[in-house]
């Protein structure tokens, strides 16, 4: 691994922390009835409980993960 791989993997984890972090506060401020941030339907309380920083429901979030597969 190269030593500008080795910059990349440390900024994409730092990215990662931040977003989590982030994810997190607003997780804290959310309302009860929190919605995803993509389809806007309401994030059901059994994901909120498992999840408690889930932006987005369980389908959405699926189809990231999904995606994010296909063009890593």
């Amino acid at each position: 691994m190269s030593e500008r791989d080795i910059e990349r993997s440390e900024a994409h984890v730092e990215e990662e922390r931040e977003r989590s972090a982030r994810a997190v506060r607003a997780a804290v401020t959310r309302p009860g009835n929190a919605e995803c941030a993509n389809c806007g339907k309401p994030i059901s309380e059994a994901r909120r409980q498992a999840a408690p920083f889930a932006e987005r429901c369980i389908e959405c979030q699926s189809r990231h993960e999904w995606k994010a597969r296909q063009y890593a």
